[in-house]
């Protein structure tokens, strides 16, 4: 450890229960962008956010507004002949439901061995607020930073980042910038410290199946008419084959192979599929024949279900044929694949299997396009760098399942390269009851960021 590396953990060992505090307060505010009903605590969130970047010393922070919640901006454009580096994370969470399920309110955040338990604990204002710690450590011990820095966060990411795009555009001069890091990632099974090199895009669709104008007696009208429930459940069986492959002409079209290289970076993860298993609480794995696990979850495309309701669903029974039956779609997408595309795809298929006798609908909601990062970048082998000085060991290189549209929008609006860089355990129960954080990697994750930006500062000068 360099001395002035020193001298920033020391003011981090200082600081660490105020900060730790600060990001639990952070945690309180219940910011769900996918209810409108929680616009104005959104904006709290953001100007929570805003006054803690300002007084950090970040300069020309401000809640941008666009017509959704907010975008909130902070820069430091003071390191001369050095790179500038975009950050981005969000500030919005995911909903909370089923409430029942959670051991103890989602917005009041329970701390025990070790983790902090709340929604939003991981994902994602964990790296949100490590980033802006790790530039305060900067200031107040220098008064100044090795690399320029402009600070993104967002507050629709959960709900499909729908006025992002044009945000970006609209700025896209102040923006400018050599790298962006994304920090919402984090590490692999059995908490191994990760750098993300892959994320899959999404497409999510919703499909409305109307038949008769009202529910009708099951007794009366049964074996007459077309039951949208059941069709509806016709249809979904019909986009899948046997083999778990997705049954839609021209869906993989566009799929790059998985290389021989590729595939070896796969086998090589320190992956124990029977204890992930268990942990699911399945009995057994199911995916595309002719792929691995980790090939599937990182590498291969996917369509799924997310959610499918219709008719009477009370306690007790009552006999109807209903109305209306309807289903989430998404489908995560890898690198090549166009969501738009292939929600047109997905939309022609879906009418296809639709019988006579019933409407159906396929409405578009987001999509997002997929992501992926050369290992060999300079400014991702910087980030190994900084996690094996902080944690001690070298990174694996993943590829995740999950999507951050926002990756392939730098890209293509901005045109930077993309670092994934987050710190979140994969135990942490994302977007499920129960959502948390290892204490650990919020603090040595904070640490690593103080050091990636001095590591940048050599890399990308070289």
């Amino acid at each position: 450890m360099t001395p002035h590396a020193a001298d920033l953990d020391a003011w981090l060992d200082e600081t660490r229960e105020e900060r730790l505090a600060d990001y639990l307060e952070f945690l309180c505010i219940p910011s769900i962008s996918a209810l409108p009903s929680h616009a104005d605590e959104c904006r709290r969130a953001a100007e929570f956010l805003a006054d803690r970047m300002r007084a950090a010393g970040l300069e020309h922070v401000e809640v941008a507004e666009t017509e959704g919640n907010p975008v909130v901006y902070g820069d430091w454009l003071h390191a001369h002949d050095a790179p500038t580096i975009l950050v981005y994370g969000h500030y919005d969470v995911q909903p909370v439901d089923p409430l029942d399920l959670w051991v103890k309110a989602p917005f009041d955040p329970r701390v025990e061995d070790g983790r902090v338990y709340a929604r939003g604990a991981a994902d994602d204002k964990s790296n949100v607020h490590a980033q802006v710690q790790a530039a305060r450590a900067w200031l107040a011990n220098d008064g100044r930073l090795p690399v320029n820095l402009k600070f993104v966060f967002e507050g629709e990411e959960e709900s499909g980042s729908e006025h992002l795009d044009r945000w970006l555009a609209d700025n896209r001069r102040r923006l400018a910038a050599d790298l962006a890091v994304v920090s919402d990632t984090g590490f692999f099974e059995g908490n191994v410290p990760a750098i993300t090199v892959g994320l899959r895009g999404i497409m999510y669709a919703q499909v409305d199946v109307s038949g008769p104008a009202i529910d009708l007696h099951s007794g009366g009208y049964g074996g007459t008419v077309r039951n949208p429930a059941t069709v509806l459940c016709e249809i979904v069986a019909g986009l899948h084959d046997a083999d778990g492959r997705v049954d839609v002409p021209g869906f993989y079209d566009d799929v790059r192979p998985l290389s021989e290289r590729d595939r070896a970076e796969f086998a090589r993860l320190p992956f124990d599929e029977r204890a992930y298993r268990e942990s699911l609480g399945v009995d057994t794995l199911w995916g595309e024949a002719g792929y691995t696990t980790l090939e599937r979850r990182g590498g291969r495309p996917t369509l799924e279900v997310n959610g499918i309701w219709g008719g009477f669903q009370g306690e007790g029974a009552k006999t109807i044929i209903p109305a209306h039956a309807h289903a989430k779609i998404s489908c995560r997408l890898v690198r090549d694949q166009d969501p738009e595309r292939i929600f047109g795809l997905v939309r022609d298929r879906i009418l296809a299997l639709a019988p006579a006798g019933v409407r159906v609908d396929v409405t578009y909601i987001h999509g997002g396009s997929p992501s992926l990062t050369p290992v060999d970048h300079p400014a991702t082998k910087a980030a190994a760098r900084s996690i094996r000085e902080v944690f001690g060991v070298d990174p694996v290189y993943i590829r995740e399942g999950g999507s951050v549209p926002v990756t392939a929008s730098f890209e293509s609006i901005l045109g930077l390269p993309v670092v994934l860089l987050g710190f979140t355990p994969p135990d942490d129960h994302a977007h499920a009851p129960n959502e948390s954080m290892r204490l650990d990697n919020l603090e040595l994750g904070t640490r690593t960021m103080t050091r990636y930006w001095e590591a940048l500062a050599e890399t990308l000068l070289r």
